[in-house]
This record gives structure tokens, sequence and C-alpha cells, in this order.
């Protein structure tokens, strides 16, 4: 099977944003995954398949993952200067919706089942004092889902990864992320955290992937994935990267040399 390199929601967050969509069939089979982290309680498959993704490693995709429902497409409502227009083609039994909070001023998409038990959130960016470290700020995301969902008890932690730091010319970058479970719902949570020392502000972009656990790998592989690819740029392709650093060259900063991404 061919592996796509394909990088983590990170990546994402400094494209130009669109979409496309058709409806192939999605024959990724991934039932026999399993993830190298030490975490006993992730079940392998398509959970394994998706924490991977959202750490930036390779996952062994035999081909691009595609919404088989899509509906009429979304475009953020208040697109924030410093970002394309923010547009995604939701699937039907989904609403698209601008994703707010006053405490830190986002600027991403909700799109959540009708029945409210399953959501996919994109957020290219947000602010948090600066004064926030990459875990105060991981706990603050993942108390918003538990909250969203009307559940205030103790979760279950399925695995956290170690966090990936980025430290270069006073810029600090940290991607944390968290695999949860809770009152039958299955969530993943990421954060990218980025520091600069001349501002009182942190930069923070996110996702959460929530739906209930006997649904989650069909969610994984039939909502989640084929939404974050939709992230790619119209003429795209997340798998050239001709100096084979792991980043794709629509993301690499130097598609060329191995040693910048």
């Amino acid at each position: 099977m061919k592996y796509l390199k394909v990088c983590s929601f990170m990546c994402l967050l400094i494209v130009t944003l669109n979409c496309s969509t058709n409806d192939q069939e999605n024959n990724n089979n991934l039932n026999e995954f399993s993830s190298l982290d030490n975490c006993p309680e992730l079940p392998i498959g398509a959970t394994s398949v998706y924490w991977e993704y959202g750490k930036g490693t390779p996952i062994p995709l035999s081909e691009i993952p595609v919404l088989k429902n899509p509906q009429a497409s979304f475009s953020y409502s208040n697109s924030n200067g410093a970002f394309a227009p923010l547009i995604l083609t939701p699937p039907q039994g989904y609403t698209a919706i601008d994703y707010t909070n006053p405490n830190s001023n986002p600027f991403g998409v909700n799109v959540i089942r009708n029945d409210g038990a399953a959501v996919w959130r994109y957020v290219p960016s947000s602010t948090y004092p600066a004064n926030f470290s990459e875990t105060n700020i991981l706990n603050i995301e993942v108390n918003n889902v538990t909250n969203a969902f009307g559940f205030n008890g103790n979760y279950k932690i399925l695995c956290e990864a170690t966090p990936n730091i980025f430290n270069e010319n006073g810029v600090v970058r940290i991607v944390k992320a968290r695999m949860i479970e809770f009152n039958n719902t299955r969530a993943l949570v990421l954060i990218a955290a980025v520091y600069l020392e001349s501002l009182f502000t942190v930069n923070v972009s996110h996702v959460v992937a929530a739906g209930p656990i006997s649904e989650y790998d069909n969610l994984v592989m039939d909502i989640f994935l084929p939404l974050h690819f939709q992230l790619y740029p119209t003429g795209g392709s997340p798998l050239s990267d001709r100096d084979n650093d792991g980043t794709p060259d629509i993301f690499d900063s130097d598609p060329d040399d191995p040693r910048v991404q």
C-alpha cells in the first residue's frame, strides 16, 4: 500500500482555504492500524490513524478522503483580513456555522451534526494572554468541548502527545494534542500556540473532532479526514514533497531544502 505524506492540522493554518468534493467512495482500509505511542487504551484502526495525522505523522492512505454526500458550500461571514475567506463544503446532515468565543476572538468554523452528537471545529486563529502555557490552553479547549456536550465530570485520557516545540528567531511554536472520552463521546483536541517575544498575546490555532464512541472510526474516515483535506489549496497536492522532509511543498517555506520546513 502506498503511503501518502500528509501534515498535521498546523500545516493547514497558513494556506488559502478552498474545497473540492466528489461522490467517490473512500476505499482506505485502516482497521489494523496501531499508533506507535505508548497509549494502550487508544483504539487501533481509524482512531489511531487520526491521532497520528494530528501529530503530523505520515498515515497509510491509499487515496485522498472525500465526502460522499456534500451539500452547499459554507463561507465564513466575518473573514479576518489576515486570512483568505474560509470556504468549506459540509456533509449533508451537518450545519456549518461561524465559531464564536468572546474570550479568544477566534476566526473559524463549527461543522455540527444536526443531532448535536458530532462536531468538527477548525480555528486557524484565536488569541490568549501570553502568560498562558500550551497546557493551560489545551485544558481550556478540552473543557470547552466537554462543556458544549453538557459534561462537567472527569474525562478519560486515551492518549496525550509529547509537545512538539519549534523555537527560532524569537518565535516559539508548540503543538499539543489530547484524545479523550466522556459520556459515550470520543474527542481529539489539538492546539498550536505561537509565542512572539514582542507580543503580549499568544496566537492559538486548534482543531476539535468529537462524536459518539461507537461511530468514531466511521466519522474519521467519512467526515473528519475529508473535511481536513478540503483545506488544501485547489490545484495543490498533499502528495508532493520534493525535498522529502515530511512537509508537503505547498506548506514548506523552502520546498527544496530538507533542513527547512
